[in-house]
């Protein structure tokens, strides 16, 4: 099989690629202060290659054999790391940054097993990390951070849908929060659901990260709004010294990155470096080529500058932004569901920018840092829905929103002795209006709302002897819009986190961690006026869950890890909706407006169960990771105590992922997701008939029906290239290689002759009766320059 992709390749690529070389450089820092560590050794395991890091911190290993390898950073008084899956290219291979951690250990004879898996005292537990290299060659993920995610141990998604939602451990895919170099971000997917989060399509570029790391729990206190989910992208600075970049071209789009210094005169390197990106979607054309009803059409781009002020001063500005048009493609032939999904998608319009500057100093005396932050997001979303859509006629749903957020937020570390405390506040001016119209629920409103919200944080740690770690943390937030926003007592939110090793050499850890958390309800919530022009969620509270996590680690040896973890969230004042008599924790995972109706916040859930995971790093040859969760998710609908299954509900979820890698830059990966059955709410036929193409669904229902179990396997297969200048990465992805059938819904579309004309008198059908298992091959490439 290796051999006739190998022949395919050539022939599409006939070039011969020389034995090439390439280098690597990077910084060694000490974790603690920032300050570089001088003498520091840096060697490809298993090789006498390496170099030591000079007086700034820097090393730089050249004439390195294109291939992977493990590195291995050590010094004196510091517990070494290494690094695992990294690919040495002729061009194209980013600095790899490094943190050391003073060594604490005072064990005698005794030996430690290293723990190669990265934890913070913060989070000791329900933490994943991967590094750029993982994200990229994920297979399935077509460099789709989102859809990575969704892989990850306790990660589910939306089944059967064109969604990219992110749902943690049953909660709703708007309980997570991200943050890009620690400004916040509002949603990493274009087409992005205004009041939720989720979309098809990712819009972060993998090109930028330096490691993503995803929290499900023990969220330090430094964070707001994160009820079940914190992903922090952690991004690259860009070549200090001369100027690179790479073209991706995948199955739906293509992307161009640059990157290099900036004002570098006859300097080595630059205080102040640039990358940026940009991309552009084809898939409309694709779907108008093949006669799909809608085409999803889009731009985005980021950037980052960063810039060196001194030895203790420094300031970045980063930004990501999003261009989006899905509209309506006119039908070639007749098709009965192609018909019904023309008829009832929506015509969206939607455009996202968010720009942040950082102000980073390290305190002198080596007592702390500082750091500030100001940001701004935006988003504009027209969101529309016609009796015809094609002539864009017969209006009966349009929401035409703008939310903007300004923020500002202060964070201050300081060491004192063995403890490490954080502490600081945040300010935000938040503006949103709302053009409604709503003819299906009889409402038309033209809201706009301006004000602040605010936060106070605290979080301490420290290790006690060298086996014990504990970390306690508090939250206050407040804002100036809702009845009760400044009672900051009615937020108090308390966390605490313990890391115990049972053995003395590391092998067995028991981690725990207690804690509350709150999110201010959406903007659309909170900006929806009724008719009469008064905000009737104005008496919102805050959503608010508690946390309990235990769990144990079991380090098999220096390279793999077992981990067993129990996990319980409860939930209070969730809003649920006054219409339909549904907790909204089970809306916002489709294409929609999620709050933008009146509510009460008196719904609760819980969500609970047990994850196993075993991970192995990267060995020379193979890596593997595989996850089994079971859980429950279930809310009520505030009007009974009766919990319910939520539409989150899959029960079981597995993730098994793995990778081989030959020689000649050979490699092959695998991935398989399997998701339970998912309750969904039915269609309400009689309603939905009286107001066709609007679909009203059934939420007392919910958990009556589901839909059949999903699970697929991706597969995909690299060859990398290396010449003198530039190098050259192609993969095949090859998806739903088992050829599973995609569970759907009952879709309904109004009943039809052959010609395509409503028959008299109207009535529904059900329109997708086949479902064709598909079985999809594509190929894309990386050219690094």
């Amino acid at each position: 099989m290796i051999k006739r992709i190998h022949l395919l390749l050539f022939l599409l690529f006939p070039i011969a690629a020389h034995a090439q070389t390439g280098e690597l450089t990077g910084t060694v820092t000490d974790a603690k202060t920032g300050e570089p560590l001088i003498g520091a050794t840096v060697i490809l395991e298993g090789t006498s290659i390496g170099d030591a890091t000079d007086e700034n911190g820097r090393y730089l290993i050249t004439r390195i054999p294109t291939k992977t390898y493990n590195l291995v950073f050590s010094f004196v008084g510091y517990t070494s790391i290494t690094k695992f899956n990294v690919v040495i290219r002729s061009e194209g291979n980013p600095d790899l940054n490094v943190a050391l951690q003073e060594d604490a250990q005072q064990l005698g004879e005794v030996v430690v097993t290293p723990n190669p898996f990265e934890k913070l005292q913060t989070t000791p537990l329900s933490i994943q990390k991967f590094s750029q290299e993982e994200v990229a060659s994920y297979p399935g993920g077509n460099n789709d951070i989102a859809k990575v995610v969704q892989s990850l141990p306790g990660v589910g998604g939306t089944v059967g849908g064109f969604r990219n939602d992110v749902i943690i451990r049953g909660g709703a895919p708007n309980e997570n929060v991200y943050y890009l170099d620690g400004i916040e971000i509002p949603n990493i997917n274009h087409f992005a659901t205004q009041g939720s989060a989720g979309g098809p399509v990712g819009l972060l570029n993998v090109s930028f990260f330096e490691g993503v790391t995803l929290s499900a729990s023990s969220f330090d206190a430094q964070y707001d709004n994160a009820l079940s989910g914190v992903l922090q992208f952690d991004q690259r600075n860009g070549n200090a010294r001369e100027f690179t970049g790479n073209f991706r071209l995948g199955s739906s789009e293509s992307a161009l990155t640059v990157e290099g210094p900036l004002f570098k005169g006859d300097d080595a390197e630059a205080n102040t470096t640039f990358i940026a990106s940009v991309r552009r979607s084809y898939l409309q054309l694709l779907f108008q080529a093949i006669g799909l009803p809608f085409l999803p059409d889009y731009w985005d781009y980021q950037y980052k500058v960063n810039h060196q002020i001194d030895d203790y001063n420094s300031l970045l500005i980063t930004g990501v932004g999003s261009i989006d048009n899905f509209a309506i493609n006119e039908l070639d032939e007749y098709d009965a569901e192609q018909k019904a999904i023309q008829e009832q998608v929506p015509v969206i319009k939607q455009q996202t920018n968010t720009v942040g500057a950082s102000w980073n100093r390290r305190f002198k005396d080596r007592s702390g840092s500082l750091r500030l932050t100001l940001s701004t997001n935006r988003l504009e979303n027209e969101f529309s829905q016609f009796e015809d859509n094609v002539s864009q006629s017969g209006l009966y749903f349009r929401n035409d929103a703008v939310e903007q957020e300004i923020k500002l937020r202060a964070n201050v570390t300081k060491f004192m002795g063995d403890w490490i405390t954080n502490y600081g506040g945040s300010i935000q001016n938040v503006s949103y209006t709302n053009e409604t119209t709503d003819l299906v629920n009889s409402a038309t409103f033209n809201s706009a709302i301006d004000f602040y919200k605010y936060g106070l944080f605290a979080q301490s740690s420290r290790s006690f002897s060298d086996r014990t770690t504990f970390s306690f943390g508090v939250r206050f937030d407040g804002n100036t819009f809702t009845d009760s926003g400044n009672e900051l007592w009615r937020t108090f939110s308390p966390r605490v986190s313990k890391s115990f090793k049972i053995t003395e050499d590391g092998t067995w850890t028991l981690n725990s961690s207690l804690g509350r958390y709150y999110k201010i309800p959406p903007y659309t919530i909170l900006g929806f006026e009724n008719n009469s022009g008064a905000f009737v969620n104005k008496n919102a509270e805050y959503i608010r869950t508690d946390h309990a996590v235990l769990g144990l680690e079991y380090l098999i040896n220096d390279r793999s890890r077992i981990t067993l973890e129990g996990f319980f969230k409860d939930y209070g004042n969730y809003p649920v909706s006054q219409r339909d008599s549904v907790s909204l924790a089970n809306k916002g995972g489709g294409f929609e407006v999620l709050g933008s109706e009146p509510v009460q916040t008196i719904g609760e859930g819980r969500t609970y169960g047990a994850e196993l995971l075993f991970q192995q790093k990267f060995t020379g040859k193979w890596y593997a990771i595989a996850a089994f969760t079971l859980y429950k998710s279930e809310f009520t609908n505030g009007f009974s105590d009766e919990y319910r299954p939520s539409v989150w509900d899959n029960n079981l979820l597995i993730s098994l992922l793995g990778g081989y890698k030959f020689g000649n830059n050979w490699e092959i990966s695998a991935r398989y997701r399997y998701l339970g059955a998912s309750p969904y709410a039915p269609v309400n036929r009689p309603a939905t008939l009286e107001n066709y193409p609007a679909i009203i669904r059934d939420f007392s229902r919910i958990g009556d029906q589901e839909l059949s179990a999903f699970n697929q396997m991706d597969i995909r297969i690299d060859k990398k290239w290396n010449f003198r200048r530039w190098s050259l990465d192609v993969f095949i992805e090859i998806q739903n290689a088992l050829a599973q059938e995609n569970p759907e819904e009952p879709q309904f579309g109004l009943a039809r002759n052959e010609a395509g004309e409503v028959e008299d008198p109207r009535r529904l059908v059900q329109v997708n009766l086949e479902n064709e298992a598909a079985v999809l091959p594509s190929i894309g490439l990386v050219i690094n320059f």
